[in-house]
């Protein structure tokens, strides 16, 4: 497990998994698969690649390439967190969800609740895995694309049938909700030098 330790490289590919508090699953109970997908466009928007992914109801995989950035990848990555859990608790305020608002109160610090945060969303660190081979890269890619399909989730059939998945692209060559770069083409990219020109 990589929970709690920094990422010390400024580039490189990464699988990274997010977690709902509690493993509530916060995505599904308020609709707010667009809000991974909007955190996604921000990363692309500063030269970043996402490379697959699968948001399920309580958490998320992604698998992300990080360009060489002066900010380090962990409080890239604690940004988007916020931004998400913003977002997330606004719907909960919305639908008057407010027995799990009061629970989602009770995780925050005395430290974190003296700075004004007044809910924590996710769990306080993420998993990330640097991906340094083909191989590694695939066993991901399979790993959260099979995660609808597996235990106690039984979702789908098959991982394509999943929706908010990259599954369908890598199996059948068609960009599902959210579109990815191929990670065949992370090859020809240079993370280590200057913002890269492709996009999707």
């Amino acid at each position: 497990m990589s929970v709690r330790k920094t990422i010390p490289e400024h580039s490189g590919v990464f699988f990274l998994t997010i977690t709902c508090r509690g493993w509530h699953p916060l995505f599904d109970l308020t609709n707010g698969y667009n809000t991974v997908y909007r955190w996604f466009d921000y990363l692309k928007g500063q030269g970043h690649f996402i490379a697959g992914y699968v948001v399920m109801p309580n958490h998320l995989h992604a698998l992300i390439a990080f360009r060489n950035t002066d900010k380090p990848i962990n409080s890239i990555v604690g940004n988007g967190k916020r931004f998400m859990a913003y977002d997330l608790v606004k719907r909960l305020v919305q639908t008057n969800q407010q027995n799990l608002l009061r629970e989602l109160a009770t995780y925050v610090v005395p430290t974190e609740r003296r700075k004004g945060k007044l809910h924590d969303v996710f769990e306080p660190s993420f998993d990330w895995k640097e991906c340094y081979s083909d191989s590694f890269i695939e066993q991901k890619l399979n790993y959260m694309h099979e995660n609808p399909c597996r235990g106690k989730w039984n979702l789908v059939k098959q991982p394509c049938e999943y929706v908010h998945s990259s599954a369908g692209f890598y199996l059948h060559g068609e960009q599902g909700v959210y579109p990815v770069l191929n990670v065949m083409m992370l090859k020809d990219i240079d993370l280590t030098g200057d913002v890269a020109t492709i996009k999707i």
